[in-house]
């Protein structure tokens, strides 16, 4: 049987990217780092676990906030280098408060806008 771990392609630090997408509206919510623990932790629970690198420790979406993330799917790309995560959101993804991460559009010119 091949597992996940047998595919995922983690980088020097033992980390993979990984995307969440909300369920019900596919819209993209963040990008977040995991690692064999994160992974491991999100399969077991249904709640959505991350690898924090600024505290360099296992970070559960919404521990503090209460903004949770739980696990609907988890797929790998083709080539084993990212995770997606489709999840059910509770509350704004971003830390900021937004809705997602994805708040701010780059013109053609390269200024930054906050939509």
């Amino acid at each position: 049987m091949t597992t996940l771990l047998d595919i995922v392609k983690f980088n020097a630090a033992g980390l993979v990217p990984a995307i969440a997408q909300q369920h019900d509206t596919g819209e993209v919510l963040m990008l977040a780092w995991m690692n064999a623990e994160s992974i491991a932790e999100t399969l077991r629970s249904g709640r959505v676990c991350y690898f924090s690198r600024s505290r360099n420790a296992l970070w559960c979406k919404g521990e503090t906030s209460g903004h949770t993330q739980r696990l609907i799917e988890m797929r790998v790309d083709c080539d084993g280098d990212t995770l997606l995560l489709i999840v059910d959101q509770t509350g704004p993804a971003c830390h900021t408060g937004a809705h997602n991460c994805f708040f701010r559009s780059v013109g053609k010119d390269g200024s930054v806008d906050q939509t």
